[in-house]
């Protein structure tokens, strides 16, 4: 299914700390480490990261720093019954140790632009998608979940995962 994506922008990145979990809602942009950072530090003893209200990111690189960070603080990320998680909050989700899905919350996934030009439009050798495959490597999940979403939807849509998607890619474990 390809839904047109939600804008993004104009939620900041927020955790609200429940017992081991924090609730995550926001986006991501370039301070994400250094928010999670502060979370950490705070509550150190957290197990969970749980996201809630996620419409994406507005700097990959950043992402991807804040995601190998989470995925040294051992902890394990879910996406809840009404949670909602687009484009690079999908990239911080798969940064959990262990990564929890439940029926009925959408993870929306699409092809990234630069403004110029889609990922989807480019060779596949381009050293431009080494960002995105470089961390799924680390993260433990299969590349072809890196061309899966390149082709899934083009930027300015979303296309929602089903659980058998998720499982196929190696975002969740039945």
């Amino acid at each position: 299914m390809i839904l047109l994506l939600v804008t993004i922008g104009c939620m900041p990145l927020q955790f609200d700390v429940e017992g081991t979990t924090a609730v995550m809602t926001g986006d991501l942009r370039s301070n994400a480490k250094q928010r999670f950072e502060r979370l950490f530090e705070e509550y150190p003893d957290l197990e969970w990261i749980e996201l809630l209200d996620c419409p994406g990111s507005l700097d990959d690189d950043a992402v991807a720093e804040a995601g190998r960070f989470v995925r040294e603080q051992d902890v394990n990320t879910r996406v809840p019954s009404d949670g909602e998680i687009y484009s690079g909050a999908v990239d911080l989700f798969i940064a959990g140790v262990e990564r929890e899905y439940q029926d009925g919350g959408i993870v929306g996934v699409h092809s990234w632009s630069d403004g110029r030009v889609e990922g989807a439009d480019l060779p596949e050798d381009a050293r431009v998608h080494d960002l995105y495959l470089d961390y799924y490597e680390d993260m433990g999940i299969t590349t072809e979940f890196y061309w899966f979403t390149l082709h899934a939807a083009s930027y300015d849509g979303i296309h929602e995962m089903t659980r058998d998607e998720m499982i196929r890619y190696g975002l969740i474990v039945e």
